[in-house]
């Protein structure tokens, strides 16, 4: 991110914008607009809970080193509203556990938001209420919960080509909320030998699925078992590539969403109303499990076997084919645990278009936002608050 900074710096200063909306890491984007005298806010793509929790835990970092020695170390995540939230130490992000290059900038970045305007967040009120009340009051001079972000459209859905409007067509030649959706985002990587066991256990599970694969994951011809793409032709779909998320949670035919967790893969499955089988890989995935699970409780794990984390080793973390096939056969064929996740989550999703309707939490706080920032500068507030 240092990279980008002096072209960056030069093209705001040259064309001096009335406000800065910067991401995360572009911490130095505070002293910019202070030079400027215009307000810079923060926008962070994932929700409150997780950010409150990475800060929490990193405030007790040299007690986390110390236990991470111990495989089977549990910390308690310190300062949250409400119930306790507990996770291995195995599960939490590196930078907590080890020294890198966000260890070692983290106060810095926090210390820049709390100096900045204020902090736009991709979550709404109801999904995270508790804790988007204590990041106001903590983490930020004004907060603005401002999501959900994505919505459908005619040309999200067409742009992966043809092969992305398909998938929904074959969607809807199958029942109401009996596909599973797969999908681990366009970042984390599968080894083969997860991928031949997650290919095995969908197959075994009998439950019509849709599965977005990477396309360099998909050029090796290593990723399924030869003869299994014919074997589940009708009732499973691999699509390659990128796919309409937004579009394919919001089909009635899709009954619940196997996710890595990723924040705003969590978010998509609330606002749709979709149930999710929590398959975490990397980063703050492993917290966002916990809101999933044990506070929104519209989510299960798929597995409970085995080390996970992203440090731990692959042979430690392979999902097996029959606890895929298990967990996805009982999640689609109901049961009072699974119909409370599908109520709760449709009461989340009502709750999600609440909140960007007119005089929703989420409508208030977009024009609070315009509101605050038109009133700074005319007031000249911006100069009161360097």
């Amino acid at each position: 991110m240092e990279l980008v900074r002096p072209s960056h710096e030069s093209l705001l200063r040259e064309h001096r914008p009335d406000a800065i909306v910067s991401d995360v890491p572009f911490w130095w984007t505070t002293d910019v607009a202070a030079e400027l005298g215009v307000p810079r806010i923060t926008f962070h793509p994932v929700g409150v809970f997780p950010q409150l929790a990475m800060n929490n835990l990193f405030k007790v970092r040299p007690d986390i080193i110390q236990m991470s020695s111990d495989a089977g170390a549990v910390v308690s995540v310190p300062g949250l509203p409400g119930k306790e939230i507990t996770i291995p130490v195995s599960e939490l992000p590196s930078f907590l556990v080890q020294d890198d290059h966000l260890s070692k900038t983290w106060e810095q970045i926090k210390a820049c938001q709390l100096a900045g305007f204020g902090v736009i967040v991709n979550t709404f009120v109801d999904l995270e209420q508790p804790y988007c009340e204590e990041f106001s009051r903590v983490d930020a001079r004004r907060a603005y919960f401002v999501g959900p972000l994505a919505q459908p459209s005619c040309s999200t859905v067409h742009r992966g080509g043809d092969c992305d409007a398909d998938c929904l067509s074959w969607l809807s030649t199958k029942p109401r909320r009996s596909v599973v959706y797969v999908c681990f985002g366009s970042w984390a990587h599968f080894p083969a030998t997860q991928s031949r066991e997650l290919a095995l256990g969908l197959e075994a599970s009998k439950q019509p699925f849709l599965w977005v694969v990477r396309s360099d994951d998909s050029d090796s011809c290593q990723w399924a078992p030869e003869g299994w793409e014919q074997r589940v032709a009708g009732r499973g779909m691999v699509l390659r590539g990128w796919a309409p998320q937004v579009a394919v949670l919001a089909h009635p035919s899709v009954g619940a969403f196997l996710t890595h967790c990723g924040w705003n893969s969590v978010l998509e499955a609330a606002s749709a109303g979709v149930p999710v089988l929590t398959w975490p890989l990397v980063f703050e995935q492993f917290i966002n499990e916990r809101l999933v699970t044990g506070v929104a409780a519209f989510g299960a794990r798929v597995w409970d076997g085995g080390t996970r984390g992203e440090r731990a080793g692959e042979a430690e973390t392979t999902v097996p084919a029959e606890a895929v096939a298990r967990a996805v056969a009982w999640f689609m064929e109901g049961g009072p645990r699974r119909e409370g996740m599908e109520a709760r989550a449709r009461e989340l999703a009502e709750r999600a278009r609440a909140a960007v309707g007119e005089d929703g939490s989420s409508w208030r706080d977009v024009h609070r936002l315009i509101d605050d920032v038109v009133q700074a500068r005319a007031s000249g507030l911006l100069q009161k608050e360097a």
